[in-house]
C-alpha cells in the first residue's frame, strides 16, 4: 500500500513500525525513502530478516504475578533503561533535518545507547557534545588505514567510550533502487531529482533551510575536506588489523556484522567486548541468511559468558523479545527510527520508542516474566531449533 504524497501535512500519530513506514514513503521523496528502506540485490535477504523473526513463535504463560515489569538491562557495567537501542546509521538527518540531533536527544532521555556511523550526517564532537557516554562511535576502515585510525581517535578525545568496528562491507553491495534513482553521497540533484524534490515541497524547504546533509566526519576545521568514498572498497581489513586495534583503543570494543561462527570465536580470541551479529539489514549480500539464524549459532558456539547484539529485520516489540529469547543480549534498530522521523519529526521518534517499549512489556506480561534477563530460550515454543535450515526459511 503506497499512501499518495500531498505537498503539506500535519506529523502522524504512530502506533507501529509499519505505520511510521507508510507515513515515511508518503512524506518522503522517493530517493530518500528508497535509500532508506531498499537493501542489496533484488532485497531477498531483507525480507528473509523479517520473515524468520515473525515465525518465531512464543509460549503464552498464565496465573503468573507479572504487574511489575522492568525493561532495564546491564550491558558493559551500566543500566540501560530499556533493552535496544539505536543502530549506527548513515546520513540520518536525510530522514528529517535535525535526525542525528533528535536521536542523539532521544538516546538521553530514554537511556539508550547510540551508534553513531562513520558516513553520518553530524560530526564525533558534535554527537558526543548531545548524547555524552550514550555515543557509541562505529568506525568504517577504507582504503585508508590511517584515516580509520585519525577518527578512532577523535572519538577517542570526544570521550566515546564504545567503539563498533564493521567488518561486513568489503565491498558496496549494488542496492538497484539507489542506482534506479541516481542516488549518491554526497547528493547530486539532476532533472529527475529535482523533480522528486519539488514534489515534496515540505521535505524539500525544512532541508534546504536546514542546509543539505554531509558526510560531517570528513570536514576538516579549515573547510576542507578529508577523502570518503561511499563506494570505495574496504576489504583491506584483516584480523590482524582488529588485534591492533584491541591494543590501541583501551574501552569497549565491539565487532559488527559478524555471521560465522568461526568469525565470532575468532573475535573472542581477539580481545572483544562484544559481537554484533547482523547481516547490515540486508543491505550487503543479498543471499545472507536471516540474522537471527546465525545468532542462535553463535550463542550455542559461543555459551551464556559472550556479549552478543543484534539487529536486522527487527520491526516490532514481539521481534525485540523474539531476538533475546534467542540468544540476544541487546538489540539494535535502524530503519525503524528513520521511518519515524520522516512520518512525524522529533515526536515521531519518541512515539515509535514508546510503542516499541509497551510491546516489549506487553509480550513479557504474556509470556510470563518480569525481568528482561527472563528473556531466555524457555519461552520459545521450539527452542534451539531456529538454527535449522529448513526452518531458516520460513514458508
Amino acid at each position: 500500500m503506497v499512501i499518495p504524497a500531498l505537498p503539506f501535512f500535519p506529523p502522524a500519530t504512530l502506533h507501529s513500525v509499519p505505520d511510521a513506514r507508510l507515513f515515511a514513503q508518503r512524506r518522503l521523496p522517493k530517493l530518500v525513502f528508497d535509500y532508506i528502506d531498499g537493501a542489496a540485490g533484488i532485497e531477498g535477504a531483507a525480507l528473509r530478516n523479517q520473515q524468520a523473526l515473525a515465525a518465531i513463535e512464543l509460549c503464552q504463560r498464565a496465573l503468573i504475578n507479572v504487574d511489575q515489569r522492568s525493561l532495564t538491562t546491564r550491558v558493559f557495567d551500566r543500566e540501560w533503561k530499556l533493552p535496544f537501542g539505536i543502530a549506527p546509521m548513515g546520513m540520518c538527518n536525510l530522514s528529517w533535518p535535525g535526525g542525528d540531533n533528535f536521536l542523539a536527544q532521544a538516546a538521553v532521555a530514554n537511556e539508550i545507547p547510540i551508534g553513531l556511523s562513520t558516513a553520518a550526517s553530524s560530526s564525533i564532537e558534535y554527537m558526543c557534545d548531545r548524547a555524552g557516554k550514550n555515543l557509541w562511535f562505529q568506525l568504517y576502515v577504507g582504503q585508508s588505514i590511517d584515516l580509520g585510525m585519525e577518527l578512532v581517535e577523535r572519538a577517542k578525545n570526544s570521550g566515546c567510550e564504545t567503539l563498533i568496528l564493521t567488518i561486513d562491507v568489503p565491498v558496496v553491495a549494488a542496492r538497484i533502487r539507489d542506482q534506479k534513482n541516481g542516488f549518491k553521497a554526497p547528493l547530486k540533484i539532476g532533472p529527475k531529482q529535482f523533480l522528486d524534490f519539488a514534489l515534496h515541497p515540505e521535505w524539500s524547504l525544512r532541508s534546504l533551510k536546514a542546509g543539505a546533509p554531509t558526510l560531517a566526519n570528513f570536514e576538516t576545521g579549515d573547510g576542507s575536506k578529508q577523502k570518503f568514498d561511499r563506494e570505495e572498497g574496504r576489504g583491506k581489513l584483516t584480523w590482524e588489523f582488529l588485534v591492533e586495534l584491541r591494543r590501541q583503543w583501551k574501552g569497549k570494543l565491539v565487532i559488527k556484522g559478524v555471521s560465522h561462527v568461526d568469525d565470532a570465536r575468532k573475535a573472542i580470541d581477539a580481545g572483544v567486548d562484544a559481537i554484533y551479529v547482523s547481516n547490515h539489514g540486508g543491505r550487503q549480500l543479498d543471499a545472507a541468511p536471516a540474522a537471527i539464524t546465525r545468532l542462535v549459532e553463535i550463542r550455542k558456539a559461543l555459551g551464556p559468558a559472550a556479549t552478543l547484539f543484534f539487529d536486522s529485520g527487527v520491526r516490532s516489540g514481539d521481534d525485540i523479545v523474539r531476538a533475546m529469547a534467542c540468544g540476544a543480549d541487546f538489540v539494535f534498530l535502524g530503519r525503524p527510527f528513520l521511518y519515524a522521523m520522516a512520518a512525524a519529526g522529533e515526536s515521531g521518534l519518541q512515539q515509535i520508542i514508546d510503542v516499541l517499549s509497551q510491546q516489549v512489556s506487553t509480550v513479557m506480561a504474556q509470556t510470563g516474566v518480569t525481568s528482561v534477563d527472563q528473556l531466555t530460550e524457555d519461552i520459545l515454543v521450539h527452542p534451539g531449533v531456529w538454527a535449522s535450515d529448513d526452518l531458516a526459511r520460513p514458508k
